[in-house]
């Protein structure tokens, strides 16, 4: 570990309270090496340890990954089934530590698609981990950002059809009350790796005001290197919110 670039962070300015990571490249790196995709994703875990305990080190208070997309079902059986296992073993061998670390694990998205096995095991981790104090890891699974947001759509929709909700007091804040992130702050920054230069239907609501910073760094070579230097990158920046500063 560079124990300098941490200290720049440090003594840098503000460290971003959420941040966002897309978590790409496991299956290239597995084809670089000749191996099945799901050693890519296995290799994988190792980045999710070091993207937590980095953020620890900082003083991140949100981290948010994105896991598993909606779009992810549509990928072969085997492949499925090779991830709800990494994501049972996940929960499993992680929980005590996380729970240790003062972590609190947050697991968002359309849950009721997870198997039986698998949805006990997220219920698990958030409940073994539930009151953590130091970092909020929020781990989105079957989760898509354009569903998201019809579910939202869908539920103010219903409150109108009742007869409890206006449509002319639907906000911002209203519309944000119904979306997986209620209880969130949007991500000051989102990381993605592998250099890729999308967004991927992850968090569309949540991104408008969002710092973007790409890495060509392939997820399971991920490191809190990597998260220190996107730190820092964001503390280079200056943020308008749409606004403009006096000249």
């Amino acid at each position: 570990m560079n124990p300098d670039l941490l200290q720049q962070v440090r003594e840098n300015g503000e460290v971003p309270s959420h941040v966002a990571i897309i978590m790409d490249g496991n299956g290239r790196w597995a084809r670089q090496r000749g191996l099945p995709r799901h050693a890519g994703h296995r290799e994988g875990m190792k980045s999710v340890r070091e993207a937590v305990e980095g953020s620890i080190q900082a003083g991140i208070g949100n981290l948010t990954l994105f896991a598993f997309s909606t779009e992810n079902w549509n990928r072969p059986p085997r492949e499925i089934s090779a991830l709800m296992a990494l994501l049972e073993l996940y929960a499993r061998k992680e929980k005590e530590e996380l729970r240790a670390q003062g972590v609190e694990v947050k697991v968002l998205g359309e849950l009721e698609r997870l198997g039986n096995i698998t949805r006990r095991a997220v219920d698990s981790i958030m409940d073994e981990t539930a009151g953590g104090k130091v970092l909020r890891l929020n781990l989105m699974i079957s989760y898509s950002g354009r569903r998201e947001i019809i579910r939202a759509a869908q539920s103010l929709a219903r409150l109108v059809a009742e007869g409890s909700l206006d449509p002319g007091d639907i906000d911002d804040h209203r519309f944000q009350q119904v979306l997986f992130t209620r209880d969130l702050a949007d991500p000051d920054l989102l990381i993605r790796t592998s250099g890729e230069m999308r967004i991927s239907n992850f968090m569309l609501w949540q991104l408008a005001y969002t710092e973007i910073h790409i890495t060509p760094v392939l997820w399971p070579d991920f490191t809190r290197q990597d998260l220190f230097a996107a730190v820092l990158d964001f503390q280079g920046r200056e943020r308008r919110f749409g606004r403009v500063t006096s000249p």
